[in-house]
Parts: structure tokens; sequence; C-alpha cells
């Protein structure tokens, strides 16, 4: 679909983000057709204050830049506060359960709350308890928003969605779960390229083929191949403790000239950063005029500025 011609409902059925299981191909594109809006607003120096006031508690357990970012800043964008809460800011620490740090939150009556950790539980465990829209920031199971800021870029670079091919290297990891997820419900086209022993969870591949076209496999050349997107991330994620036999398992599945040439004229490098250049990907690949990483990291901004806009304002 062409986000151009979707006719906004202005709002979603969803009062979380927390992975994109449930999320259907119209919330999607909710979320897509606001962040189009927000972001020529942004172009244009117009201001958007849609959640004035509102404040945004940010529970931040791994580093962040991009993320951390994109969050702090659209808030303020888009009228609101922040409250930055890192593990040294939060007794969770030191042990106090997500369950009563959800009460507290609830009783101090924050807006919403986006939370990057490492358990998906955690996640869930917050939503569950507390009173406000809480945003999976980033976890070891999913990584939505990105998903999200990633659709939107290939939508804005190629004016469509239905039947793209993107063809994801490396490990299969958070970021491919979630872009298999946003991919097939958006009619794309996924394929995941990896060493069988780092493939993704097989659950969430059934769950994913469920709505549209998935294919997992260990051949470059067939993933490559027709390919309009090309994509990869880093083959150690956070917390990850480097080990010889994934990096020697892993190796092949680096992201070359023979990979991109091997996909269409006109396909595009994508990355979620931060990368690693020489290892998950070239530097005659990354700074390419393929490569289209920077708008990709700046469309995370106006996405989770959708994000938030939908999940908080329910006026």
């Amino acid at each position: 679909m062409d986000i151009s011609l979707y006719k906004p409902k202005r709002r979603i059925k969803q009062k979380h983000l927390l992975h994109l299981k449930d999320y259907s191909a119209t919330d999607i594109y909710e979320i897509l057709y606001l962040t189009q809006k927000l972001k020529n607003a942004f172009r244009h120096g117009k201001k958007h204050r849609l959640l004035k006031n509102n404040t945004l508690a940010m529970i931040f357990s791994t580093p962040s830049t991009r993320t951390r970012l994109a969050f702090e800043t659209g808030i303020q964008q888009l009228g609101g506060r922040s409250i930055f809460l890192s593990d040294e800011d939060m007794q969770c620490s030191r042990g106090e359960s997500m369950h009563d740090t959800a009460l507290v939150l609830s009783r101090y009556g924050i807006d919403g709350a986006v939370i990057r950790t490492h358990a998906q539980s955690d996640v869930e465990e917050l939503a569950k308890y507390g009173n406000f829209p809480v945003i999976n920031g980033l976890t070891d199971s999913f990584d939505p928003c990105q998903a999200l800021s990633d659709i939107f870029t290939i939508w804005e670079t190629f004016g469509h969605l239905e039947g793209k091919k993107l063809a994801y290297f490396g490990d299969g990891n958070n970021t491919a779960n979630s872009l298999m997820l946003a991919g097939a419900k958006t009619g794309m086209k996924v394929c995941v390229c990896s060493p069988k022993e780092y493939a993704p969870a097989e659950d969430i591949v059934t769950l994913a083929r469920n709505f549209g076209d998935v294919t997992i496999t260990n051949d470059t050349e067939e993933a490559a191949a027709d390919a309009d997107v090309i994509y990869t991330d880093v083959f150690f994620s956070m917390g990850q403790k480097r080990t010889a036999e994934k990096e020697a398992a892993l190796a092949p599945y680096q992201v070359n000239s023979k990979i991109l040439h091997a996909a269409q004229k006109d396909a595009v490098f994508m990355h979620c950063l931060p990368a690693r250049r020489g290892e998950e990907v070239t530097e005659s690949v990354i700074d390419s005029t393929h490569s289209i990483i920077f708008e990709q990291a700046e469309n995370k901004l106006h996405a989770q500025k959708a994000v938030m806009t939908l999940l908080m304002n329910k006026k």
C-alpha cells in the first residue's frame, strides 16, 4: 500500500507496544502515516505539540544513542517532558521488582514509559501492573520501534511496501524477529539469511509466516537475489559474550560488494547501527551510494514520535 493513499483513523487499538505480534497491518500503517506527517512538519519547522505537558519515563538498562535521542528529543518536540532513569538511578538494580516499580510510577502520574532492557518479561510486567502505555525500546527478543522506523524508511525510498524483498544477513536476533513481523504484515517478502545455529527462533518464524512471505535460509546467493533491501546488524548484541565460534560461523554472512551486486540494481543498504565496520559489513557497502543508514537513523525520531502520540494521546 502507498501510505499517502491510506485513510487514517488517528488512533490504534493497542494500549502498549511490547512487540508487533498483536499489531495489525492497519495499526502499522496508522503509525507509518503519522510518521510521514510528523517528519514533514519537522522538516518545515512546524510545531506539533500533540503531547503537551505529558511526561514520559525513560527506563534504560542498556546503553543507547539513537533510541534515547529519538525519545528524549521526540517527547520535547511533541510538547512533553522526559524523566531518564538508568540502572544507576533505580532500585531495580538492587532487586526491586518491576511489579513494585510499575505501581510506584502509576502513583506519580506519568503518561507513558519507554523501557530498554534485556528481558522481555520486564517490559511485559511493567505493562501488566502500570496504568500507563509502555513502549518496548529494545529487549533481547524484540526491537519493534526499530522495525517500524525501518519499514517507514523502505516505504519512503520506494513508494510502497507490497512485494518488496528485504534480505537480512547475520544473527537471527531481536532486529530480525521484529523485521519478520513488520515486513510480513505489510506485504513485504522477508528473507533471513543466517547459519542454522544462529537462525531466528522457530516460534517467531512460524508466527510471522502466518501473516506473510517469510523465508529462512543459509544460502547468501538465494537471499540476495532480487532483493530490494539488504540489511544487517552487529554479530554480537549488547550483553553477548564474543566467541571465536560465533564469529567464524557468521563471517560468511558479511554484507559486502558481492552480496550487494547480487541484489536489484537500485537496492538499498540498511543497518540499525551502531555498526562494526569490517565485520558484519564492509566499508565499501556502508559508505556507498546504496547506503541509507543515516536517513534510517533520522526516521527513528519521527516513528517514535508517532508511536508516543498514538499510545499516549487518548483525547
